[in-house]
């Protein structure tokens, strides 16, 4: 049951090349950057993302994006990252692009065994209907598009078929964790991440304060330990390492 790992790299020394990940975290808030960097040094390439965004400016999966290991993202945001933007309109990267709640609940689908569900999201557009760009050329022509769904009725109301999402492993960051992975996160850092680790069939948990089994009361744990296989205990200079996206002064 005790499910702590010595280093980052221990964490991920099965990930190979071309494995999947779903990855927690929103803007800066909740990632699991000690365990990115880790497959960062690892040298894994061809990586399959399933995350809410592809990281921001240096941090996140931004390491691995700049590096050109990933592949394949599955997401609903890429805002700033201007590096994200040009390897997709370049033809470098696969983006499946999906709205944000249908990304989250195909994840916590997955997680759950579920391996389908009908939504009113997206119905009427190409999200339903198909053509989406996953993959340009190069040239500005659509080398790859998405097919159209499954689109059913329901007391006269339209809804499509969306799949629920698993991957190899899960990375996920939490403000606190036991030894048997139950975890509790902190404030907006409870964005994606439980849904994350949910649908990896191997989740690795990075957490900022490691504590022995039962010293979470079971009514605050939210996640428990039954979603995750390994945890790393970060150190308090690695705990303490929080970037801004965008400071702002009062006047």
């Amino acid at each position: 049951m005790d499910k702590v790992v010595a280093t980052a790299a221990d964490a991920v020394a099965d990930a190979g090349d071309g494995a999947s990940f779903a990855v927690g975290g929103f803007g800066l808030s909740g990632v699991p950057n000690e365990l990115i960097r880790a497959l960062h040094a690892a040298g894994v390439t061809d990586l399959h993302v399933v995350s809410n965004n592809c990281g921001a400016m240096d941090s996140g999966l931004a390491v691995l994006l700049s590096a050109g290991r990933i592949a394949r993202v599955t997401g609903s945001y890429i805002g700033a990252n201007k590096e994200f933007a040009r390897q997709y309109l370049g033809g470098e990267l696969e983006v499946e692009m999906i709205p944000q709640g249908t990304l989250a609940e195909r994840l916590r689908a997955g997680g759950t065994g579920i391996p389908a569900f009908y939504t009113p999201a997206g119905v009427g557009t190409q999200v339903a209907d198909g053509g989406l760009p996953w993959r340009y050329d190069g040239a500005g022509g659509v080398q790859v598009a998405s097919p159209p769904k499954e689109v059913r009725e329901f007391d006269g109301t339209e809804y499509v078929l969306e799949h629920g999402i698993r991957t190899d492993f899960a990375l996920v960051r939490a403000a606190k964790g036991d030894r048997h992975g139950n975890l509790v996160f902190a404030r907006s850092a409870r964005n994606f991440n439980p849904l994350a680790a949910m649908a990896g069939r191997v989740t690795i948990a990075e957490v900022e304060e490691l504590v022995e089994p039962g010293a979470i009361d079971p009514d605050e744990v939210q996640l428990p330990g039954i979603f995750v296989q390994r945890v790393l205990a970060l150190t308090p200079e690695q705990a303490a390492d929080k970037g801004i996206e965008k400071r702002t002064v009062s006047s």
